[in-house]
């Protein structure tokens, strides 16, 4: 007999207050996958879709200024 489970809903993290920058790597790389550099989608991430593209946005940022590289 199969039981049923619930995942517990994941909230956004910038709808909750945190934000992202560019400018800080830390923050960076929790956003991307760490075998390849890509950007992680939204059901890992656990971001809304407005801040799913926000994510997107920085993380293209922050490989164009050289902060975080487009490849590991």
């Amino acid at each position: 007999m199969a039981e049923f489970y619930r995942k517990k809903k994941r909230i956004c993290q910038m709808c909750a207050g945190k934000t992202v920058d560019y400018k800080d790597a830390e923050i960076m790389r929790k956003y991307i996958s760490a075998d390849k550099g890509k950007i992680l989608p939204r059901r890992i991430t656990g971001a809304c879709s407005k801040h799913q593209r926000h994510i997107a946005n920085e993380v293209k940022k922050a490989r164009f200024m050289a902060i975080i590289p487009f490849v590991k």
